[in-house]
């Protein structure tokens, strides 16, 4: 498969972390590629950060210079974690995390009529207030036209300082709902629980649809495997979470379809240390490790919604760094993969980059 990095968007004095993106086509042929950009000094989950975009006209080969601010700060913390979709009507939704603190973090949604030249005012898309973890380039809209939001639901350790951002590592997921275009938010009749013996619990969850209706999901957990789930009913009840086929440290897993609903072609991207013959351990293993053990990045297809995988594909194998975050788009016969790459002198989310990989029949 040829591969070539296409854009690198390192950390710099000022602009600490560059992260969690996600990607659009625009009517004109456009590719809008939005992400998260910190200021000021720190690269903290909960420092100061807007939402940026870069620009390419040509199928994701080149890319704007410049950056342009698409959300301001406009949270208690910051604004970060993009999903970029088509609405049934055609407008664009961005959605984001507005962080306000260890017990308010919720997911946002703006929505665009003009092909992103101006916005709507921002909702809140959680029905309650709490800490929820919804990654990059996670947000569905699926055959039926409802919008489900994946989350994973965090307590704070300590809720009576305001000051302390430290959330307990156990995630339960949730699942928010919406079948009018986002105009009205409901969670779903499921909570998805494992047992404490699992220390992450069910964190950062993502889903993809079948082309039966049928939803596959999944979530990353400290026991060495994706964790995996389906529903039947559009999100609204989950089968038991069960250990999956992919190996990997406590990272995100994202999958997506790159073909039609007729004719599926999924591709997945994780990391998976067992594609080099290494063992895979639980994420602390890796506390001093400049990679965090988010290495090798690997992708794999299917051509079966899943039911079975090609050989994985190592696309980063740097010791010393580690890749993750991973955003996925189909532009005419290439994929663009947008991931973090820090290490080797700034942490693993400080550094961003996109990928364009030529895809073969």
């Amino acid at each position: 498969m040829d591969s070539a990095l296409v854009l690198e968007l390192p950390a710099r004095p000022g602009h600490p972390r560059n992260s969690e993106g996600a990607f659009l086509t625009l009517q004109d042929g456009r590719i809008l590629f939005a992400y998260s950009h910190y200021l000021g000094d720190s690269w903290q989950d909960h420092a100061l950060a807007v939402i940026a975009v870069r620009e390419s006209a040509d199928g994701g080969r080149t890319w704007s210079a410049e950056d342009r601010i698409l959300v301001a700060n406009e949270g208690g913390c910051n604004v970060m974690s993009v999903s970029l979709l088509r609405l049934a009507d055609g407008r664009i939704a961005l959605f984001y995390l507005r962080k306000n603190s260890a017990r308010d973090c919720r997911p946002c949604l703006r929505t665009s009529a003009h092909e992103g030249a101006t916005w709507s005012e921002a909702a809140c898309c959680a029905p309650s207030v709490g800490y929820f973890v919804v990654n990059n380039d996670r947000i569905q809209r699926l055959s039926s036209g409802r919008l489900i939001i994946p989350a994973a639901w965090h307590r704070p350790k300590n809720p009576a300082d305001p000051d302390d951002f430290a959330i307990e590592a156990h995630a339960e997921g949730r699942f928010f709902l919406s079948d009018d275009d986002g105009v009205t938010w409901r969670e779903s009749q499921q909570r998805l629980r494992v047992s404490a013996a699992v220390e992450s619990g069910l964190q950062e969850p993502g889903l993809i649809e079948r082309r039966d209706g049928s939803l596959y999901g999944w979530a990353r957990t400290s026991v060495g495997q994706q964790w995996e789930f389906e529903s039947r009913d559009g999100g609204e009840t989950w089968s038991e979470p069960r250990p999956s086929r992919f190996t990997s440290p406590c990272s995100p897993l994202s999958v997506k379809n790159l073909g039609s609903r007729t004719e599926p072609l999924w591709l997945a991207v994780w990391n998976d240390p067992s594609a080099l013959g290494a063992a895979v351990h639980q994420e602390k293993t890796y506390a001093e490790s400049s990679s965090w053990g988010r290495t090798p990045l690997v992708a794999a297809f299917s051509h079966d919604e899943g039911a079975s995988w090609s050989q994985p594909l190592v696309i980063e194998d740097d010791p010393a760094r580690g890749f993750c975050y991973t955003a996925i788009h189909r532009t005419g016969d290439a994929v663009l993969l947008a991931y973090c790459c820090g290490g080797r002198g700034t942490a693993v989310l400080q550094d961003l980059c996109i990928r364009r990989l030529k895809l073969h029949d």
